[in-house]
């Protein structure tokens, strides 16, 4: 009988896929328990074993790297720019003029202000407009202020400001002084006056560092806006056809009289009398005459001697007005002379309280005069004084007396 198995040719086991293909090959018990071999990996392509791309891959690595380093240092740097700062109490700091941001970071550090001046350096610049600076000056820095405050101050220029004040009345040498004795200014005054009346009284606002002569030129600049102004807008008919005289006799009413509701009255005065040609009889000009900008010794009265002293500015010895101002006056006294009071009144003289009585007629200001003496005496004044000279009598009146 025939093996079916065989007849069939179907074989089964590990030899099945051989013995289709082809005879089978008898194995000995080891052969037949050793491994199969396991098919090598393909062999890499010469691409991706090239140098350039080994390069690339590790400058692409080194680029995350860095912009990961690049980021945490960005956001370390805005923490450390915008967290409180070391100060522990207010604290004034100067940025003097032309300082550079690398030098004012500096500062900041060694006067414990801000903890890194390289941050502060770097960072400001991003913060920083074309055009824009941390400006010159002297600033009040807060307690634990962060840099980005410190920043924002020093930007916005809001630095301390100091003032000097000039009150009305003052001579070009007497404001010249203040501005030599202030401490907080800087550098040498003009070598050359200017013109007396040609500054104006006001109180003048500068932070630290700034320039006496800038000052000067502030005062002068105002003083000539002003003079302009109120000029341009004086009444019509007033008998003063120049600018200089007008700032003229606004010196002489502002060292007459400090009452601000006196001023427009005693120039009401002075213009009735240039307009009748008679002297102005000023006892300023006098002072001015014998001292010139340094102005009268505290302790020194007028003495009945110095009114017959011949200066250029002696009012009681020239006619008209002195050739130039006596003073600075202010817009009060300049708005006096423009738009003086309508009055007769020829005369005036202190009433012992500050300010002054007026008269149209030489005999009603007699009178007053003997109440003023009354007064000196009473209070013990120096009898040498001066306290009136023979007042100058109204060319009208005394032309209608002769003719009666």
């Amino acid at each position: 009988m025939t093996d079916d198995s065989q007849n069939s040719g179907i074989s089964f086991g590990r030899g099945a896929e051989t013995s289709a293909k082809g005879p089978i090959i008898p194995k000995s018990p080891t052969e037949a328990l050793r491994p199969e071999r396991v098919p090598a990996p393909p062999r890499r392509s010469r691409k991706a074993r090239s140098q350039v791309v080994i390069f690339l891959n590790f400058l692409m690595t080194m680029v995350v790297a860095v912009c990961v380093i690049a980021v945490a240092v960005f956001f370390y740097a805005m923490s450390a720019y915008q967290n409180p700062g070391p100060l522990a109490t207010n604290t004034n700091f100067v940025v003097r003029s032309g300082a550079g941001l690398a030098e004012i970071a500096g500062s900041l550090e060694r006067n414990g202000i801000i903890t890194d001046s390289r941050i502060f350096r770097h960072v400001t610049a991003t913060y920083l407009q074309e055009g824009e600076s941390l400006k010159a000056g002297e600033y009040e820095i807060k307690a634990s202020a962060s840099m980005k405050e410190v920043m924002d101050l020093l930007k916005s220029g809001k630095s301390i400001l100091y003032s000097v004040s000039m009150p009305e009345g003052l001579t070009v040498k007497q404001m010249f002084k203040r501005l030599a004795d202030d401490p907080v200014l800087e550098g040498e005054l003009p070598a050359e006056l200017p013109v007396e009346g040609s500054l104006r009284p006001d109180t003048y606002k500068f932070s630290r560092g700034t320039k006496r002569t800038e000052i000067v030129s502030q005062m002068a600049a105002a003083q000539q806006r002003l003079v302009d102004q109120i000029w341009e807008k004086r009444d019509p008919d007033l008998p003063i056809k120049t600018k200089e005289e007008f700032v003229t006799l606004a010196s002489i009413v502002e060292r007459e009289t400090g009452k601000d509701d006196e001023r427009a009255h005693v120039a009401s005065v002075f213009i009735n009398r240039l307009a009748k040609g008679m002297r102005l009889q000023s006892d300023p000009t006098i002072v001015y005459g014998l001292f010139g900008g340094d102005g009268k010794p505290s302790d020194r009265p007028i003495y009945q001697s110095d009114l017959k002293k011949e200066t250029p500015y002696n009012t009681y010895v020239i006619k008209g007005l002195p050739p130039g101002p006596i003073a600075n006056p202010g817009r009060a006294a300049l708005e006096a002379v423009a738009h003086p009071w309508k009055t007769k009144d020829l005369y005036f003289v202190a009433d012992g309280t500050g300010g002054h009585v007026f008269a149209a007629t030489l005999d009603e200001h007699n009178a007053n005069v003997r109440n003023w003496r009354k007064i000196e005496a009473e209070r013990g004044e120096d009898p040498g004084a001066a306290v009136d000279a023979p007042p100058e009598a109204d060319p009208d009146a005394a032309a209608a007396k002769k003719k009666s």
